[in-house]
């Protein structure tokens, strides 16, 4: 179990002896505020890591179709080559 000190000695110095009447800590308005702080530069970090990822998914999309049309347009070509031969192999056949 862990006594009042050993919690203090854990506690960020501007939390330490600010504490409500039921023996809680309680953190003062400078430890708020810096708080607030740390967390809109999280939020601020993570909005731009948010658009970058989007911004490189929308790329990403955009080479993926364009690599789509050309597996398709390959297919096609193979197709007609295909049938290219198929047509000569016949005509050997027949001479």
């Amino acid at each position: 179990m862990l006594t009042r000190l050993a919690v203090a000695a854990n506690m960020p110095e501007a939390t330490r002896g600010n504490r409500h009447p039921d023996g809680a800590p309680h953190a003062s308005p400078f430890a708020m505020e810096t708080d607030l702080r740390l967390l809109e530069q999280k939020l601020a970090t993570l909005i731009e890591h948010t658009r970058a990822l989007r911004a490189a998914n929308e790329s990403l999309r955009h080479d993926l179709a364009a690599a789509v049309a050309r597996g398709r347009d390959v297919d096609a070509r193979v197709a007609q080559a295909g049938a290219r031969l198929d047509a000569l192999l016949a005509q050997m056949g027949r001479e």
